[in-house]
């Protein structure tokens, strides 16, 4: 048996895996650790990582080498959208790895979507559906037919960009939501394949989505909140608590049964790609999915290896 770790740095949060890799070409999850780093954090339209989140960033990368270091496992770190479009993306990189010695692999929107659809599919019985990733800096939108990767995109906003954008961190103001869902909406439509999706269920990716199964299933007075796995909502659920969401100002939010306080300046724009998408294909519900890069990732391995 042999010990893998997964380092996942996204554009709000970083997250470690170890997976224990056994001799069948199965494996177990022994440790899954979270960050909130919020790299993408005031890079704004100059597309420049500031210090403080590189710092911040930096300590967490530090922190996950103390945890999986005693596993002595195989090392596999990649990153996302803020660093992929960072214009000192290599300053930065370079940086981790001189105090780290961590090499990052950025990966394109295109990869992301992919190692997405293949955690999603090889997870859960997911035949017809469209998968939405929401991270803080991107969305990815893939189309599922038959189990099949259609098509797929990885979009320049995500939940930080757009509260910082249409300033949806506090008090929520109806014009600013409707500027960020006008922009959301034309991305949306300039995708030709999203309109062949209608009528399909859409498979959730992501913190913000994540947080949004934990506050539903906490109306629902489900026995384990946090068992997400699978869990499926209607679009009438998800309107009603991003409705009561956008009421509230961010002290409330930051007391909302289900919701981390660290998402509370970002909980609304990061269900507005969601509440778009169901909109355009008229989707009936939304299915929540626990696995998504790091599954995709260990899944072309065992591909790979077999």
């Amino acid at each position: 048996m042999s010990y893998l770790a997964i380092v996942d740095l996204g554009s709000n949060s970083a997250r470690m895996v170890v997976e224990a890799l056994h001799d069948d070409g199965t494996y177990t999850e022994i440790i899954r650790e979270k960050q909130d780093t919020r790299i993408a954090q005031n890079m704004g339209p100059e597309r420049t990582l500031k210090e403080t989140p590189m710092a911040r960033t930096i300590t967490a990368l530090k922190y996950f080498q103390s945890v999986y270091a005693p596993f002595e496992p195989t090392v596999v770190a990649i990153t996302t959208a803020a660093v992929r479009v960072a214009k000192n993306q290599a300053v930065f990189l370079t940086r981790v790895e001189q105090e780290t010695g961590m090499q990052f692999r950025v990966l394109t929107g295109e990869e992301e979507a992919y190692y997405d659809y293949l955690g999603v599919v090889t997870t859960l019985a997911i035949r017809d559906a469209v998968i939405l990733d929401t991270g803080g800096a991107s969305v990815e939108l893939i189309a599922v037919r038959d189990g099949q990767n259609q098509a797929a995109v990885s979009l320049p906003f995500g939940a930080v960009t757009l509260s910082e954008t249409y300033h949806l961190a506090n008090a929520i103001d109806q014009a600013n939501v409707t500027a960020a869902c006008a922009d959301i909406t034309a991305q949306y439509q300039a995708l030709p394949w999203l309109k062949q999706q209608v009528g399909q269920p859409v498979v959730l990716l992501g913190g913000a989505n994540r947080s949004l199964a934990r506050m539903g299933r906490t109306i629902l007075s489900a026995q384990e909140v946090d068992a997400i796995q699978g869990f499926d909502m209607s679009i009438d659920m998800v309107q009603q608590i991003v409705a009561r969401l956008r009421k509230m100002s961010r002290a409330e939010r930051e007391h909302m049964a289900g919701l981390e306080v660290s998402r509370a300046d970002i909980i609304v724009s990061g269900l507005l790609p969601l509440l778009n998408l169901m909109t355009i294909i008229q989707a009936p519900r939304v299915i929540f999915s626990e696995s998504g890069v790091r599954e995709g990732l260990i899944a072309e391995m065992i591909q790979e290896n077999a």
